[in-house]
């Protein structure tokens, strides 16, 4: 692949990407036994920096570094990265490694398993792992001459947002059998996602308790309040010597009472109300009723 300087920067960022896939491949292809886990290329001062995972590093790097000196002679040559550096780390849990998981799905079902117990024993692995949840995804000529996709899943996934981008590992592989390729998917959520909706409440720390404990509220005293000099009462002299005045009586001592008023009455209320003194004076009770009252008829 010759390089050619491209004045455009659009241009520019779609030609490194496209050789940055390139190599992706190439090194897949490389270190398929050694059992491909990812890639990761920075550009430094010094030079280019790829960073190799492998679930078996000591395939790629050979006997006394010699297939890794290989491999870096032929990355500059094919692919002009300025003076490459390949770094190999090991994988440390190759089951919550979603690209190693997705190559041995396709030599599982290279060898002639099921796709069904493929995939089903390919999630039980991943979930015993530790995994928050995974997705695998079968497509192709399963069972006949039309295409199919199976998909197994377990767990927690997600399909979109900042969550997928930051916690969900994708990986593929592709398996050929005699009706034709099928391709393998396997996504799985890192076992240390932490989610918006996972809320975590803290214990309180001992010295925080004991503060707690020896923490006394302060008694408040009684407010007292003063009358204000503009709403002091008017039968108040003064401050020192307070004189009210006396209510003054509500009926005038002249005037006669309203329940003691004689009402007229007409001749019939005057017999009945002699009969009625009649009756009560009979039965032996002495009441000062008088019959004739009133102003007259």
């Amino acid at each position: 692949m010759a390089e050619q300087k491209v004045e455009r920067k659009d241009k520019r960022i779609i030609v490194e990407n496209v050789r940055r896939v390139l190599l992706k491949e190439y090194l897949m292809n490389e270190t398929r036994r050694a059992g491909f886990g990812g890639l990761d290329i920075q550009r430094t001062p010094m030079g280019t920096r790829v960073t190799l995972l492998a679930e078996r590093p000591g395939l790629v790097i050979g006997r006394k570094g010699g297939a890794i000196k290989s491999l870096t002679e032929a990355v500059e040559r094919q692919f002009k990265f300025d003076n490459p550096q390949i770094e190999v780390q090991e994988v440390g849990a190759p089951a919550l490694n979603a690209q190693i998981m997705a190559e041995k799905l396709a030599n599982a079902l290279e060898r002639g398993w099921h796709f069904r117990r493929a995939g089903h024993s390919t999630v039980r692995r991943i979930m015993e792992a530790g995994a928050k949840g995974c997705l695998v995804i079968i497509a192709g000529k399963l069972t006949g001459q039309r295409h199919r996709t199976e998909k197994f899943k377990a767990g927690h996934i997600k399909y979109c947002g900042e969550p997928r981008n930051l916690w969900m590992d994708l990986g593929f592989a592709s398996a050929k059998l005699k009706p034709g390729i099928i391709g393998v998917t396997v996504e799985i959520m890192d076992p240390r996602a932490k989610l918006p909706d996972e809320i975590e409440i803290k214990q309180p720390s001992a010295e925080y308790l004991a503060a707690a404990a020896s923490f006394v509220p302060p008694v408040e005293a009684p407010a007292v309040l003063e009358p204000e000099p503009g709403l002091t009462p008017e039968g108040t002299v003064g401050m020192e010597g307070t004189s009210e005045e006396e209510p003054e009586p509500l009926i005038q001592p002249g005037e006669p009472e309203a329940g003691t008023a004689k009402v007229k009455k007409s001749k019939v209320a005057t017999k009945r109300l002699k009969k009625v003194v009649k009756e009560v004076k009979r039965l032996g009770v002495d009441v000062d009723v008088d019959a004739e009252g009133g102003d007259g008829a």
